[in-house]
């Protein structure tokens, strides 16, 4: 028997955005993700010191993914405190821009401008340097990650 998988994506979240950080912290939010995410979003930590952009009804998708478990499983909540406590309701501006809070900054060591990366579901924000090493690290070990999802797939 052969394993297939269906993959279908409406409304995706693709490509790659670099902005300017603008005074008091302002952050606008590429038009084309704006169309899909809405205008009321949920900004968390994180993972590679990046933050995490997605509509509401992604957040609680995510979360009920993170949190599927005991609520004794030390992981989980850990992974909640994590993902939750460093988490922040926004909205967004007539220009589609919004304040990010000083926590999130520090968490993601942003400076001067972010990429915005589109992930199907959701968007990470990094810092753009950062974000520049990393995509380079990830495009060289672009073959050995590829084995490993194999690995994880059988």
């Amino acid at each position: 028997m052969v394993k297939t998988t269906t993959w279908v994506f409406f409304g995706m979240l693709l490509g790659q955005f670099i902005c300017k950080v603008a005074s008091k912290n302002r952050i606008a939010v590429p038009k084309k993700f704006r169309e899909e995410l809405g205008d009321k979003l949920i900004v968390s930590q994180g993972y590679e010191r990046s933050l995490l952009l997605l509509s509401p009804k992604k957040w609680q998708e995510l979360i009920t993914g993170a949190a599927t478990g005991p609520f004794t499983t030390g992981a989980i909540r850990d992974t909640l405190r994590f993902l939750v406590g460093g988490a922040m309701e926004v909205e967004l501006d007539e220009q589609g821009r919004f304040i990010l809070p000083q926590n999130l900054k520090a968490h993601a060591d942003i400076g001067n401008e972010v990429a915005f990366v589109g992930l199907m579901m959701w968007v990470e924000i990094w810092d753009a340097k950062r974000w520049g090493a990393y995509s380079t690290k990830i495009a060289r070990q672009s073959s050995v990650v590829a084995e490993r999802l194999k690995k994880l797939k059988n």
